[in-house]
């Protein structure tokens, strides 16, 4: 994956608000400018909280240049909570190059790529009211068997922390670890455990994510091993996996199966569809451009289709290397973000671009990124308003600063659920906007008892008769649906 420019720039202003630029189906905004006065260089977009404000981290920068814990309202007011490395040998860690995770707990979770007390990254738990604290410092077993360097973490459905390490691991191709929210890591799954890495392994630290299905499972790519074939058949060109939470591991499809990598290599995030099938990007390979990559359809036995492949004319105005994907809540089309290419030329590869497509692969640009608001765009999230949120990791007001954005395209909000599954009496957290006046909130149907917390927060009982289904919080304007359907055990 090729990174942004990070060399230092001076900078006089700090933060700005920038005007939105309209169009007939979409509305994109600029909230803030990043410099590393404050912190710079965002990877992946914030996250909504219970209070309505967003929460995120920057790779750089901050009082002490090892990134830092910003909070944003969704007017672009940026706070910064918490600068890392705050001691000597940053022991509370450096550079959290992902995202951070709202647990159940309300308080947030997320890694640092380096730092911790043996220089090889930590899980952290942030409370904005409390500060940080370590929950693990990898290499702490011997021969560093527990992992270096994590990726990103997810609180799967049984309030576990999963996640992957970048090298380490009895193999030194990484790992795949459950940790428990006090502290007590298991290692499900040592990669390269394969002949020839067959299993595939991690190379670049953006990648390295998992997602919950809906079958309980844990999903995730790794971005070469595999198939040894086409250009990349010396490293592999990256695979899909499967592994249960008892850390049984299934490798799902080996990429550059098909002639001259027609369907791509080196993938990235992946995300489950509203029906059931997996989505992901390639960043590499497709039918036109070896440095152009894909967007593909992968059934749970295996089975791929290729809905878009990038680069199809010259300098590539469709985008090029794209890195992110995610469905629009209630089964709606696919938004995502190329790296590189779009219709700008103030970048020598193109400034990345943001895209909708739908399942049968109709693609529209949304936006070209031009430098002035943006450069080299990461991930793309959507909240509970139903607006997407995302990043860029340099450009913007300042030329290796970076910016968050807003990208409005008139979708229904919705409510999201913590957890995601539960049984019956468990207390759920409905997150949403405008929740103060709700009057009923049922599960699948089955109405709940219920407390309304602020106009962000609502907490249920999942109720007797309750079974999996959507989660619906009716108020006098609207009826709100959960973004995925809520699994009682």
């Amino acid at each position: 994956m090729s990174k942004a420019h990070l060399s230092k720039v001076p900078c006089v202003l700090a933060f700005c608000v920038a005007m939105a630029i309209a169009s007939p189906a979409q509305t994109f905004t600029t909230l803030v400018n990043f410099d590393e006065l404050v912190g710079y260089d965002p990877q992946v977009p914030p996250v909504q909280g219970v209070d309505g404000n967003f929460y995120g981290a920057t790779f750089r920068g901050g009082a002490n240049g090892a990134g830092m814990i910003f909070k944003m309202t969704p007017e672009g007011d940026l706070t910064t909570l918490y600068s890392f490395c705050a001691e000597r040998e940053c022991p509370d860690g450096q550079f959290p190059f992902d995202a951070l995770v709202e647990g159940t707990d309300g308080d947030f979770y997320g890694t640092t790529l380096n730092g911790g007390q043996y220089e090889r990254g930590t899980v952290f738990r942030f409370d904005p009211e409390g500060g940080l604290s370590t929950l693990y410092n990898f290499c702490s077993q011997a021969n560093c068997a527990d992992g270096n360097y994590p990726g990103q973490v997810l609180q799967g459905s049984d309030g576990n922390l999963y996640g992957i390490t970048l090298t380490g691991g009895a193999n030194g191709a990484g790992t795949i670890f459950k940790l428990t929210p006090q502290g007590v890591l298991t290692t499900l799954y040592n990669l390269c455990s394969q002949g020839g890495c067959a299993d595939g392994y991690y190379i670049d630290e953006s990648l390295g994510t998992l997602i919950e299905g809906t079958d309980g499972n844990f999903y995730g790519t790794t971005d070469l091993g595999g198939n040894q074939a086409g250009y990349c058949r010396v490293y592999g060109c990256g695979t899909v996996f499967k592994i249960t939470p008892q850390g049984k591991f299934t490798t799902i499809y080996r990429f550059c199966s098909q002639a001259n990598c027609a369907d791509g290599a080196d993938p990235y995030q992946l995300t489950q569809g509203a029906d059931g099938y997996f989505y992901g990007v390639t960043g590499t390979g497709g039918s036109y451009s070896v440095v152009g990559g894909t967007i593909f359809k992968l059934s749970a036995e295996g089975g791929l289709t290729t809905l878009y492949s990038f680069c199809a004319q010259t300098d590539c105005p469709d985008g090029r290397e794209p890195i992110s994907l995610a469905q629009a809540v209630g089964g709606g089309n696919f938004y995502g973000t190329t790296f590189f290419g779009g219709t700008s030329k103030d970048c020598a590869n193109g400034c990345g671009a943001v895209f909708e497509i739908t399942a049968t692969g109709a693609m529209t640009s949304l936006e070209s990124f031009d430098g002035t608001d943006g450069n080299q765009p990461y991930g793309l999230a959507q909240a509970p308003s139903g607006t997407f949120y995302g990043v860029t990791s340099s450009g913007g007001a300042h030329t290796y600063g970076g910016t968050v954005y807003s990208l409005a395209a008139g979708l229904t909000p919705f409510v999201e659920t913590q957890p995601t599954a539960g049984s019956v009496g468990t207390e759920v957290i409905i997150l949403g906007n405008n929740l103060e006046s709700a009057t009923e909130v049922t599960f699948n149907g089955s109405p709940a008892t219920f407390t309304v917390v602020s106009s962000f927060q609502i907490r249920a009982t999942v109720p007797k008769g309750a079974t999996t289904g959507l989660v619906k919080v009716k108020t006098p304007v609207s009826t709100l649906s959960s973004n995925v359907a809520f699994q009682v055990k």
